[in-house]
C-alpha cells in the first residue's frame, strides 16, 4: 500500500516496530545504508517478533540506489521537524513513500532541499518536546495516510 523509507536508522527497536507497521498495513519497508545495527540484531528481531520474516524489505547501500530503483510514478514524502506542512494537510496515493532520517539527525539539509515541497511535519505543542520517537512518527503519518484510502479492515 505505502512505502516506508528509513535513511541511516540508528536505532534496532525503531527498525523492528517499523517493519510490524509495515506488516499491519500491507506496506514495504526500506532501509537505507548505513544501519546502526545488523539485521540479525536479537532487539530488531524481538519487537518485529514472530512477524519479521514476513515484512517485504529492501536494503539499499544508499539513497541513490534506493531512488534509481523506487516507482517513478510514486510520490515521495519527507519528514522532518523543519518543514511547514503536515501530514493532514496532504492528499496521500497509494504506492507513496513515507521517508524518515534517523533518529539522531533526522533527514539531511541535502534530502530536505530534494524534497522540495513534499517534507511534512508532525505538529507538536510549542515547548513540549523537539521530536517524537521514531516508531511514532511513523505510525502516525502511516496511518493518516492508511486512513484517507478507508481501506475497510
Amino acid at each position: 500500500m505505502y512505502h516506508i523509507v528509513l535513511v541511516a536508522p540508528e536505532i534496532p527497536h525503531n527498525a523492528g516496530a517499523a517493519g510490524r507497521l509495515a506488516l499491519a498495513t500491507g506496506s514495504t519497508l526500506h532501509l537505507i545504508k548505513p544501519l546502526g545495527f545488523s539485521l540479525e540484531d536479537k532487539y530488531v528481531r524481538r519487537t518485529g517478533l514472530d512477524y519479521w520474516q514476513d515484512v517485504d524489505l529492501r536494503v539499499w547501500e544508499n539513497f541513490d540506489d534506493f531512488l534509481a530503483e523506487s516507482d517513478p510514478a510514486a510520490r515521495l514524502w519527507f519528514m522532518s521537524t523543519k518543514a511547514t506542512a503536515t501530514p493532514w494537510s496532504t492528499s496521500f496515493q497509494p504506492g507513496d513513500y513515507l521517508i524518515f532520517g534517523r533518529e539522531t539527525k533526522g533527514l539531511s539539509d541535502e534530502l530536505l532541499e530534494f524534497a522540495g515541497n513534499r517534507a511534512l511535519r508532525i505538529p507538536m505543542k510549542p515547548g513540549g518536546t523537539r521530536s517524537l520517537n521514531l516508531a511514532t512518527s511513523i505510525a502516525i503519518v502511516l496511518y493518516e495516510a492508511v486512513r484517507q484510502q478507508e481501506p475497510g479492515w
